[in-house]
Order: structure tokens, then C-alpha cells, then sequence
């Protein structure tokens, strides 16, 4: 009897230890925009998604989508710290200060910052290098134009849409001198309404091309309706415009949110900051269209290729901005810092930037 006893007493003090051994590790993600806009937000959350297939019930995920950057992001950010999330994912670069800010109240808890530049202890960022696609996407827009005027949808004027607008233009250049490149900003990351308007002004102005870093497929549906080619942007959008559509730059996150959350698990996750590419397919270039030539086609594929091997880089030397300033040397390549920061267009574009 008295074993029987001790027995029940041993089980019922291991329960509530056997439970919360079996307690799933908490991951959330906060996104810009909404996560069917079929961009930026949507391509996050396929990569979470991704997670959840495979931990399954080791791993429970959160997501608050459309925050706002600002205070809005701290607020929600702080919610979810105070819920018990121990990787938070902050994916757009707006949320940068506000991450910095909880982390430092949460010491214990891991903080993943898309696009940004600032770290800590418990703060590592990230990045896809999308101005390797970009300038996949100049080579095939200058390779199609017959307009020779290229349009470009921005959404900020910060590093991060910079770049990628230089990377396109000189992928353009490589292949077609005679073409240029025009921008509208939008002033936002997600809003069709103003996108689906920048689209059709520079088709107004002659625009055969259209390319954006913005998130959702309003750019791609105006292309469609109005007889131009498009570009993708963030994930795959041939399914809304099958004529229009002439290849997608495409984040693939799946994989780097598995490996750090199997790191976060394991106790082996340091601060650094990730700079996704080409090569290690966290970048990729999805639904070539079937309307190029096969000589089209073939300089597409062996640009990506020489991306891939290091052969071809896209902001290599020499490299002068609009001022005609010397940004790169010849024989050199602009270094992670400078791709970073760069708040310049290069040489040629007759553009200006926002003031």
C-alpha cells in the first residue's frame, strides 16, 4: 500500500515537469503588409509555414501581419515577447529600432531583423541579396524592350530599393545601352491602388517593362491588361499575368528559418548578420517566361550562372555615380558595407532621387 502510495505521489509531482517538457517551442513572425499580398509578407510566411512542416508540434508559430513601422511594431513586438515567444521575426526595415528597443527587455529572447543593420547580443539580421536578381531582371528587361524605356515601381527611397534599382539598371546597360530606366516612388510598401497607378503611368510614358519593389500584383495585373511585360516581385507571380509575366526574383526563407530556429533550440544561435544569394538559392529566379528566344533565354541562364560561380557581380568596378564620383574601382568589387548603405544612383540613370 505504501508503495502504491509512493508511486501515485512520484507520478502525480512528474506531470506537470512531463508537460512542460512536451510544451512547443514558441516562434512568431510580424509582417508589414498583409500576408496575401502575393509579395514580400506572403513569401515570409511561406517560409514560416515551412517551419511548421518541419518541427511539427515541437514548434508552434505566431504571426501578426499588416503592423505598421513605427510605434505600432514596438507595441505588437513587446506583445508577443510578453506571450512567451523565444525567436521573434521582424521583417521589414522600419521595424528595426523598435526591435533593438524590446530586446533589450527581453535578454533571453532571440530577435531576427530583416533588411536592417543593427545587432545585439540577442539580435541578428538578415537579408536576401535581391539586387542579384534585379540585375537577372535587367539583363531579361533590356533583352525584351523594344521601347528601350524601362519602368520601375519603388517603394522608399532607402539602400535597400536602391540598390536594387542600380543592380537593374546596370543588368539592363550590360545588355542594352540604348535603354533607360524610370522610376515612381509609391511612398509605401503595400497599397495596389497606388501601384496599379504607378504602373500605368510610365506605360503612359512608354514603358514596355515594368519591374517593382513593391509587394503586391497590382503592377503584374496592369501589365497583363495592358499588353507589356512585367516582373515579379518576392514570390512567383506568372499566375497573374501569364503573358505579361517575364521572370520572377523570388525570396526563398524556408530554409533560414529552419536553420535558425534548430539553432535557437539547440543553444548554438550568435548574433551575425545572413546575407542570403543566388548561389545558396535563398534567392531565385522562378517562371522564366516561354515567349523568349532561346538566345534570350540562354543569356538569362548563364547571367544567373555567372552570379552563381562569383564570375559576374553586379556592382563590380569601375563604378561612378550620377556626379560622376568614383564609388568602385576598377578590379574591385563594392563590399558589403557599401552595398549596404548606398544612397546614390550609378552613372547614367537620369532619374533623381527623392530629397
Amino acid at each position: 500500500m505504501r508503495l502504491f502510495a509512493l508511486a501515485a505521489a512520484v507520478a502525480t509531482l512528474a506531470l506537470p515537469l512531463q508537460l512542460w517538457a512536451a510544451d512547443p517551442f514558441k516562434v512568431a513572425f510580424v509582417y508589414v503588409g498583409p500576408i496575401g499580398d502575393h509579395g514580400w509578407s506572403y513569401q515570409h510566411d511561406q517560409g514560416r509555414l515551412a517551419v511548421e512542416k518541419h518541427f511539427g508540434d515541437k514548434v508552434k508559430t505566431t504571426y501578426v501581419e499588416s503592423v505598421k513601422e513605427g510605434a505600432d511594431a514596438e507595441r505588437v513586438i513587446r506583445q508577443l515577447a510578453q506571450d512567451g515567444n523565444k525567436l521573434i521575426f521582424t521583417t521589414s526595415f522600419g521595424y528595426m529600432n523598435p526591435t533593438i528597443r524590446v530586446a533589450k527587455q527581453f535578454p533571453n529572447v532571440v530577435f531576427m531583423h530583416a533588411t536592417g543593420y543593427k545587432r545585439a547580443k540577442n539580435v541578428g539580421t538578415y537579408i536576401g541579396k535581391t539586387y542579384e536578381g534585379r540585375y537577372v531582371a535587367g539583363v531579361a528587361a533590356g533583352l525584351v524592350t523594344k521601347s528601350n524605356k524601362i519602368g520601375f515601381i519603388g517603394a522608399f527611397p532607402i539602400p535597400e530599393v536602391i540598390r536594387d534599382i542600380n543592380a537593374t539598371f546596370l543588368g539592363i546597360k550590360k545588355v542594352n545601352p540604348k535603354a533607360e530606366l524610370k522610376v515612381v516612388w509609391v511612398n509605401s510598401w503595400f497599397d495596389p491602388a497606388k501601384e496599379a497607378d504607378a504602373a500605368n503611368s510610365l506605360i503612359d510614358q512608354g514603358a514596355d517593362v515594368i519591374l517593382q519593389h513593391t509587394d503586391s500584383a497590382a503592377p503584374m495585373l496592369i501589365a497583363e491588361k495592358r499588353g507589356v511585360w512585367a516582373v515579379g516581385q518576392s514570390s512567383d507571380m506568372s499566375h497573374f499575368g501569364p503573358k505579361a509575366h517575364l521572370l520572377s526574383v523570388v525570396n526563398n526563407w524556408g530554409p533560414l528559418y529552419i536553420k535558425t530556429v534548430q539553432q535557437v533550440m539547440d543553444g548554438t544561435w550568435k548574433s551575425e548578420d545572413y546575407w542570403g544569394d543566388l548561389a545558396d538559392k535563398a534567392i531565385e529566379i522562378q517562371g522564366i517566361s516561354d515567349r523568349l528566344t532561346p538566345e534570350q533565354h540562354k543569356t538569362i541562364e548563364d547571367t544567373i550562372a555567372g552570379i552563381e560561380s562569383g564570375s559576374i557581380k553586379p556592382f563590380a568596378g569601375p563604378l561612378k555615380d550620377q556626379s560622376g564620383k568614383l564609388r568602385v574601382p576598377a578590379g574591385q568589387s563594392a563590399t558589403e558595407k557599401q552595398i549596404l548603405s548606398m544612397d546614390w544612383y550609378v552613372d547614367g540613370m537620369t532619374a533623381q532621387l527623392p530629397k
